[in-house]
């Protein structure tokens, strides 16, 4: 069974789309620990679902670096196999990403390259991009700069406003994001330091069967 540990900062409305699917999908994961590093609604979710949280403030700590090692102790006492970001919004130093190479996951709203950082949503309407959508990829110490397991696209509506263009790719993401985690659960898909290895999409796709939406929205790592 794959442990893992969830980092927050808000709503945690992925990490709850995870722990449903573990549940409706019947994987062999489960949620050991999720961690925030500020008090947060996802936090309350999180114990309704009966997951351990834990809070970690930066305030508390002199660096970056030593909340960055009271993360990962928390992490590691948890077992966890992987570590998936769902709306952790700060920025994980290199020894950090280092120690987790492979098993530290994101998921942003944008599709990488295009549009790292914040406010994704305004720069792609301010650039006049035809697509947007979310990315899976794995954390390096460069900033939304990792190998990218897998992104879901859509086409950027004449009347989206940053608003209503967020709201549809988060409901993108709550379908991308665990498809990802059942694709590691099942062995469709391993991953290493720097490296994304896909190993039977079309398997895959066939547990998608129900979710044409996502079917059509996938973009595949290029390999």
């Amino acid at each position: 069974m794959l442990q893992l540990a969830v980092l927050i900062s808000g709503r945690g409305s992925n990490m709850v789309k995870l722990a449903e699917a573990i549940e409706t999908d019947q994987l062999d994961a489960r949620i050991a620990i999720v961690i925030s590093n500020q008090h947060c609604a996802g936090l309350a979710h999180a114990v309704n679902l009966g997951i351990e949280t834990k809070v970690i403030e930066r305030r508390n700590f002199t660096t970056r670096q030593a909340h960055d090692a009271a993360i990962q102790d928390a992490i590691t006492s948890s077992s966890a196999d992987y570590v998936f970001l769902a709306g952790y919004m700060a920025i994980l130093g290199a020894e950090f990403t280092k120690a987790f190479a492979g098993k530290l996951i994101n998921i942003h709203p944008s599709l990488l390259p295009e549009f790292k950082g914040l406010d994704t949503h305004q720069r792609a309407i301010d650039a006049q991009a035809r697509q947007h959508g979310a990315t899976v990829h794995l954390v390096t110490a460069e900033l939304d700069d990792g190998p990218i397991i897998l992104q879901a696209e859509l086409s950027i509506l004449p009347d989206d406003d940053a608003d209503r263009l967020a709201a549809r790719v988060l409901q993108l993401e709550h379908h991308l994001y665990p498809f990802v985690l059942k694709c590691l659960c099942e062995g469709h898909l391993t991953l290493a330091a720097d490296q994304v290895n896909w190993h039977s999409p079309d398997l895959a796709l066939q547990s998608l069967s129900a979710d044409r939406r996502l079917i059509k929205a996938l973009k595949w790592p290029k390999r």
